[in-house]
Order: C-alpha cells, then structure tokens, then sequence
C-alpha cells in the first residue's frame, strides 16, 4: 500500500514541475509604445464601443512592430538604426514625385532577421504628412493614415 502511494504522488509532482517549467518559458506579451496602446481597457470590457483606438487607426497590412517605429518618429527618436531618419531618395520614383529630403525612411524590425530586414516606413513631409510601407525593400509601397501623435493617447 505504501508503495503506490510514493508512486503516486512522484507522478503528481513530476507532472506539476512538468508544467511550471512550461508556464516559465512562454514568451513575455508584446508591449508596445504607451503612446500607441491607449489607457482605456480592452475593448471587450467596453460595451459598445468598438476596438481601441491603435487598432482603428492603423490598417492590417502593417505588422506589429510597425506601431513602435511610428511611435519612435511621432516622438522624434531615439532609432533603434543609425539610418533612421536619413533621407529616402526615391530613385525608383514608386513615390510621387517630391524635393530631395521631403522623404525620410525608417526601419521596422523584423522578428529573427539578423540584419534591418526589408520593411521600412517612409515619411513625407515635415512633420510627416504622408506614410508609406514596404514589406520587400522598397519594390511595392502602400499608403496609409496616422492620426497626430496627441489623439493616439
């Protein structure tokens, strides 16, 4: 009798520190920029009231770690990249056409890449006033809206 009672009850802690180390090795959630998450509550405890207002303001097609990069030029830096901010020629002139140093890139980073990848956000204008995404380093762009940094709160 005692001794499926042991047994037991190894079974019982080899399962419990089984599933500890488990729940200790999951990866941390994402965190973003204060400025880009809102200080309301998820928009499952608002009745009504739709999603939150980072989730309204920008487009699927832009990946999470693009809400970091607009945050960071929103607030003028500090960049992650040494190239941030420099100037984007447009020598492929897949932009519309404007004065050298109107536009400006920025990288967004891409999970696991051990270089800048290929995505990148350039602006437009002083303070920005056009944005644009590309996922494949400057072959395709897509156009899209951010409200002033001070609504996003």
């Amino acid at each position: 009798m005692r001794k499926p009672l042991l047994l037991l009850v190894a079974i019982v802690l080899l399962i419990g520190g089984l599933a500890a180390i488990k729940f200790s090795q999951r990866p941390p959630p994402p965190q973003f920029a204060p400025s880009l998450t809102g200080a309301t509550p998820p928009a499952a405890t608002l009745p009504d009231e739709g999603p939150a207002p980072a989730q309204q303001a920008l487009p699927a097609f832009l990946p999470a770690e693009a809400r970091r990069t607009i945050a960071l030029i929103q607030q003028g830096g500090p960049f992650p990249h040494r190239q941030d901010g420099s100037v984007f020629g447009n020598r492929e002139q897949r932009l519309p056409p404007r004065p050298r140093g109107y536009y400006r890139e920025y990288t967004v980073d891409t999970p696991g890449a051990g270089n800048r990848g290929a995505r990148r956000i350039v602006t437009g204008g002083t303070p920005p006033t056009g944005w644009f995404y590309t996922d494949d380093h400057y072959e395709t762009f897509r156009s899209f809206d951010v409200p002033p940094a001070g609504s996003w709160k």
